[in-house]
């Protein structure tokens, strides 16, 4: 990145470049991030391209003012955080389904960093409703965090209550919230382009959720979540409290976007068929 995209990218979050790369920055970088920049999948109904080069992200996270999914999500927070001076791995996650199964290889993507005091973390800006602050990458008991509590173990067969998976790798991490498995992680580093049969595959893909369905969702100032599934809008509080309502008007949908997300629509995206126009370049 050069100077003009990074303050391009921290204005986007309304953030101070940082003096240092340190934890407390990070940490405000992240929730910055998560209140900001939406998690959603409306390029994959728009017939937009889901490029995973670090040009077309940032143009579509500080240009175009839009979110995404994680690979992008997060590979353009790895290019931000890289050229602010963190130490960025990126880290390969199969997310956990049904019945505990695991997904497809290189199904998620999640990021290491290291911070000049010493730490290390685990920062995921693309999962959805999950940590709102990083993760101590090192710590193996509960971290309690506006977003549930989490814990980071040590994977196996049976590690976290999942019986019959094979394929773990040595060091492989699994990630949980409440309780309940999130992700199954590598150790090992990747780079972006690692991860372009994964974004193909959830672009196009029958089987995948999000060739399935519509969302888009942040983390809210007051430490809640709003979300905008298709045409069903759903505000949850801090407090878990929710208020759901179904949006008659195109009007309306376009208006959630454009002032609870800061994304402009020509028009109402819709659930499509898979495959006909996004691709992976």
């Amino acid at each position: 990145m050069n100077p003009t995209q990074v303050d391009a990218y921290l204005h986007r979050l309304g953030a101070a470049r940082p003096a240092r790369p340190t934890a407390e920055a990070l940490r405000d970088l992240h929730l910055r991030h998560l209140r900001t920049v939406p998690f959603e999948n409306l390029s994959i109904h728009l017939g937009e391209e889901i490029v995973l080069e670090e040009k077309r992200l940032l143009d579509k996270v500080t240009g175009a003012g839009r979110g995404g999914f994680c690979y992008e999500l997060n590979g353009a927070f790895a290019a931000l955080l890289t050229a602010l001076g963190f130490e960025v791995s990126p880290l390969a996650g199969r997310v956990y389904g049904d019945e505990g199964r695991l997904g497809i290889p290189y199904d998620h993507l999640a990021l290491r960093v290291g911070t000049v005091d010493g730490g290390e973390w685990l920062a995921d800006v693309g999962f959805g409703a999950h940590s709102h602050f990083p993760l101590a990458f090192g710590e193996r008991g509960e971290q309690a965090d506006p977003g549930g509590t989490f814990r980071i173990s040590g994977a196996g067969p049976d590690a976290a209550g999942v019986r019959g998976e094979t394929g773990t790798g040595a060091g492989d991490l699994d990630v949980l919230r409440d309780g309940k498995p999130q992700y199954r992680l590598e150790v090992r580093p990747r780079v972006l382009g690692d991860f372009t049969a994964g974004a193909w595959w959830h672009s196009t893909s029958p089987s995948s959720h999000f060739t399935q369905s519509l969302v888009c969702s942040r983390v809210t100032e007051e430490g809640g979540r709003i979300t905008l599934s298709g045409r069903t809008l759903t505000v949850t509080a801090a407090d878990g409290a929710r208020e759901v309502r179904e949006l008659l008007r195109d009007e309306e949908v376009l208006g959630v976007y454009r002032e609870r997300f800061g994304i402009e629509l020509g028009c109402v995206p819709t659930v499509g068929a898979p495959g006909n126009t996004s691709r992976n370049g």
